[in-house]
């Protein structure tokens, strides 16, 4: 038989030792694994929100595009066309082919768009037998497809056409809709950082049509910022021409001339020119600006006039819905953004 001092003293170092070994196991184990980074946490939640976001389908309908009449103002005369090829000409003139394809198709929903709000609207008239124009300055730019084959060759037709009909076609019946009419897409090249709110503008509200954030302009926009250089003296002379009763002191512009109001978007909505109030617009007018948001710097015999942006500021900033597309937007986020309130319905 064992000696019972030995049993006894082997139980207690036994119940002293297999906690602690028990422990250092433990705490191995757990240092083995190593301690959750808070960045890759940050990093692996956006990559799973990203990865989980839905793309949206609007294409329910598939019926027959309709014809409309278009006036072609070149040729003098209405022409039945096909709403859909006509679109392809309207996208070549009014954007670039080189732009993102979410982009062209945003420009390809907004131009058809147009075409069912003035449908809406009645007849112009300009244009009494025809839905729309082919003059910009009225509607909208339109190419025909062999003027744009003689102009720009059969390379050019085969790579860059074919991508606005790619953006035609894969948005085939989408319109905007505000309370379930189609709206009023006024587009423009550049915006200055915002948009502007249509009444600011055109004096005339539309719900759809409010200031927004366009901060992709400054990044990608070529038209972002220009200047222009102007004597005192023909600075003067151009208003005079054009308001009669101006007094204005050419060698104390700087005191002559007062930006009194800009709007939410940026652009000068008035402005003091010796005796006489005067728009913003009126001014981008005169002196044949990019856009009417402008700042002056005085010299001693000229000024330095810089604008931002380019064009009227109201709707879809070309150049921004770019910016968008290439940062990974969507046609549709796109739209949504510019057009405030809107959602997208499939026609045919």
């Amino acid at each position: 038989m064992k000696n019972p001092l030995i049993v006894l003293a082997s139980v207690v170092v036994c119940s002293i030792a297999i906690p602690i070994l028990t422990s250092v196991v433990s705490y191995d184990s757990i240092e083995a694994t190593p301690k959750e980074d808070k960045k890759t946490v940050v990093v692996t939640k956006q990559i799973v929100k990203k990865a989980e976001k839905k793309l949206t389908s609007y294409e329910t309908i598939n019926k027959k595009s309709p014809n409309i009449n278009v006036y072609n103002h070149k040729l003098g005369k209405t022409q039945k066309m096909d709403i859909e090829e006509y679109l392809c000409g309207v996208l070549a003139g009014e954007m670039s082919s080189e732009f993102n394809l979410e982009a062209l198709k945003a420009q390809a929903v907004a131009a058809r768009t147009f075409v069912m709000y003035k449908e809406n609207q009645g007849n112009s008239n300009k244009h009494k037998n025809a839905v729309v124009c082919t003059d910009f300055k009225h509607c909208q730019e339109y190419k025909s497809y062999d003027e744009l084959k003689s102009k720009n060759g059969k390379n050019w037709m085969k790579n860059s056409y074919s991508k606005i009909q790619q953006a035609v076609k894969e948005t085939k019946g989408h319109i905007i809709t505000y309370n379930d009419e189609p709206i009023l897409t006024l587009y423009f090249s550049t915006s200055s950082g915002k948009t502007e709110n249509c009444e600011e503008v055109f004096s005339k509200a539309y719900p759809y049509l409010k200031s927004v954030e366009s901060p992709y302009d400054k990044n990608y926009s070529p038209k972002y910022v220009s200047a222009l250089q102007i004597s005192n003296k023909d600075f003067v002379d151009k208003f005079k021409r054009s308001y009669g009763g101006v007094q204005v002191n050419e060698n104390d512009l700087k005191n002559e001339i007062k930006i009194l109001e800009r709007s939410n978007g940026g652009s000068v909505d008035k402005i003091k020119i010796g005796n006489k109030e005067i728009k913003g617009t009126d001014v981008r007018s005169i002196l044949n600006l990019n856009s009417a948001n402008f700042d002056i710097k005085f010299n001693e015999n000229y000024l330095d006039i810089v604008v931002k942006g380019y064009g009227h500021g109201v709707g879809m900033s070309q150049w921004g819905a770019e910016g968008m597309a290439k940062e990974g937007h969507k046609y549709y986020e796109i739209l949504s953004h510019y057009y405030k309130g809107t959602q997208i319905k499939d026609l045919y």
